[in-house]
C-alpha cells in the first residue's frame, strides 16, 4: 500500500486503513461523538437568538434608544414614505451582533496552540465555560459595553468549539461512518437554531418587557450541556500521539474501533505526526488540490449569506412589511425546514457522496436567492421604499445613542441630505457625514 504521509502517496490513500477490519462502529463511538455534537447548539443558539433579541422593543429602547424611536416611525407611517432599508441601521446594533464573530476569529488563531499543548477535551471545555460567562453577562447586562463583554466571551467560546468539534469528530469516527458522524454537528446546529427561534416567540410575548433577558441568558443552557458533556468525552488518539502518549492512544483507539488489532491505523497515525515539514508538503503538486478545496468550500459557502439570512431572520421579515408576530414565527418554520433537511443529508451523504450534496444544495440556494432578490427588488426598489418610491422627507430619525452620543440619520439616494452630529469620542468636535 501507499505510505500517504511518507512517500508522498495520495492522501485518500490513508481513508482505507484497516477498514476490511472494522465491519461496524461500537456504541462508545456513537454516545462520544453526539457528546461533542452539542458543540454546534451554543453556534447554533446564537444564531437564532440575536436577531429576534434585535426585534423586541424592550431591549432597543433601554440600548439603542435611536433604532426604537426610528423603528416607532416606521409602524406609525401609514404612507409607507420611509427608507425600509435603513429601518434597523445603526452601527452600535451592528458592533453588537459582529462583535462576537471578530472575537470568534481571535480565538480560533490561539485555539489551535492550546488544544496542541492541551488536547481537545479541555480545549472544549474552556469553549464552552467562556460561552457560559458570555451568557450569564448579556442576560444581566445593565449597560451597551456589558453587552459587548458578552459578546466576546461568547465569541471565544465558539472559536474554540468550533475549531475543535468538527476536527474531534472526524478523528473519533471509522472513515465508512465520518460523513453522517460530522454532521451530527451540523444538526445540533439546527436544533440549536430551532429551539432560539422558538423561545424568541415565547419570551417575545413576556410583560414586562424582560423576555430579552430571558432569551440571551438562555444560552448558558447549551453551554452547560456542552460543558458536562466534554468531562466525559474520552481523547481522540490523534491528540494523544500528538503529545506523545502512544501506548494511551492504542488503548483509545482499541475501544473506539471496538477491534484488537489496530496496529495498521496506529501506525499511520504516528507515521502522521512525525511528517516533516507538513506545511510544505501541503503545497505539493498531489496534495494542492485538496487544499484549494478545503479553503474555497468553507469560504463560498459562507459568501453565500445564508447565516445572515438565518441571523437576521426576524429583521428581515419585519422590514420587508411582516407584522411582528409573523416575523418571530417564520423563522420558526425555517429552523423545521433547516433541521429537516440536516436529516436527509445525514442519511445521504455517504450514500449519495458529498459533491452530489454540494450540486443540489448550491442550486437550491442559487435559485432562491436569485428569487428573493427579485422579490425585495419589485417591492422595495433600489431605494427601498415600497409604493411608489417617493422621496424621504425631512422627518428622518435624528437620535442619541448611548454610546459616543453620535446622532445617526438614513437618507434616500434621491433626497440627500447634509447633517452635523457631536461625537463626544472624538473630544466633542463637530464633523460632517454624506450617506
Amino acid at each position: 500500500m501507499v505510505d500517504p504521509y511518507v512517500n508522498g502517496g495520495h492522501p485518500s490513500d490513508a481513508e482505507t486503513v484497516g477498514e476490511q477490519q472494522y465491519k461496524g462502529i461500537p456504541t462508545y463511538t456513537v454516545v462520544a461523538c453526539v457528546i461533542a455534537a452539542m458543540g454546534g447548539l451554543i453556534f447554533g443558539y446564537d444564531v437564532g437568538i440575536s436577531g429576534g433579541v434585535m426585534f423586541m422593543d424592550s431591549f432597543l429602547e433601554q440600548f439603542f434608544p435611536s433604532v426604537y424611536h426610528r423603528e416607532q416611525v416606521f409602524s406609525e407611517d401609514a404612507t409607507h414614505s420611509v427608507n425600509e432599508y435603513c429601518r434597523f441601521d445603526n452601527v452600535p446594533l451592528t458592533l453588537f451582533t459582529s462583535s462576537l464573530y471578530l472575537a470568534a476569529v481571535a480565538a480560533s488563531l490561539v485555539a489551535s496552540k492550546v488544544t496542541k499543548k492541551l488536547g481537545m477535551k479541555r480545549s472544549m471545555i474552556f469553549g464552552g465555560v467562556l460561552f457560559m460567562v458570555g451568557a450569564l453577562v448579556n442576560g444581566l447586562a445593565r449597560a451597551v459595553w456589558m453587552l459587548f463583554v458578552g459578546r466576546i466571551f461568547l465569541g471565544f467560546g465558539i472559536g474554540f468549539a468550533n475549531q475543535n468539534v468538527p476536527l474531534y469528530l472526524s478523528e473519533m469516527a471509522p472513515y465508512k461512518f465520518r460523513g453522517r458522524l460530522n454532521m451530527c454537528f451540523q444538526l445540533s446546529i439546527t436544533i440549536g437554531i430551532f429551539v432560539a427561534n422558538l423561545l424568541n416567540y415565547v419570551f417575545y410575548k413576556i410583560d414586562g418587557g424582560w423576555g430579552w433577558r430571558l432569551s440571551l441568558g438562555g444560552a448558558v443552557v447549551p453551554a452547560l450541556i456542552f460543558t458536562l458533556g466534554s468531562l466525559f468525552l474520552p481523547e481522540t488518539p490523534n491528540s494523544l500521539i500528538e503529545r506523545g502518549e502512544v501506548e494511551n492512544a492504542r488503548e483509545k483507539l482499541i475501544k473506539i474501533r471496538g477491534v484488537s488489532e489496530v496496529d495498521q491505523e496506529l501506525d499511520y497515525l504516528k507515521k502522521a505526526r512525525n511528517v516533516q515539514n507538513p506545511w510544505s508538503k501541503l503545497l505539493e503538486r498531489q496534495c494542492r488540490p485538496y487544499l484549494i478545496m478545503a479553503i474555497a468550500i468553507p469560504i463560498f459557502q459562507q459568501l453565500t449569506g445564508i447565516n445572515v439570512i438565518m441571523f437576521y431572520a426576524p429583521v428581515i421579515f419585519r422590514t420587508i412589511g411582516f407584522g411582528k408576530n409573523a416575523s418571530l414565527s417564520l423563522p420558526i418554520i425555517i429552523g423545521a425546514v433547516n433541521f429537516v433537511a440536516t436529516i436527509v443529508s445525514i442519511y445521504g451523504v455517504d450514500r449519495w457522496g458529498r459533491k452530489f450534496l454540494f450540486l443540489q444544495g448550491s442550486i437550491q440556494m442559487l435559485i432562491w436567492q436569485i428569487a428573493l432578490a427579485i422579490c425585495i427588488g419589485v417591492k422595495f426598489g433600489r431605494n427601498g421604499i415600497p409604493g411608489d418610491l417617493p422621496k424621504c422627507s425631512e422627518r428622518d430619525f435624528p437620535s442619541r445613542d448611548p454610546i459616543g452620543g453620535t446622532e445617526y440619520q438614513c437618507f434616500s439616494k434621491h433626497d440627500l441630505h447634509l447633517h452635523r452630529g457631536p461625537n463626544v469620542l472624538n473630544n466633542g468636535v463637530s464633523y460632517e457625514v454624506w450617506i
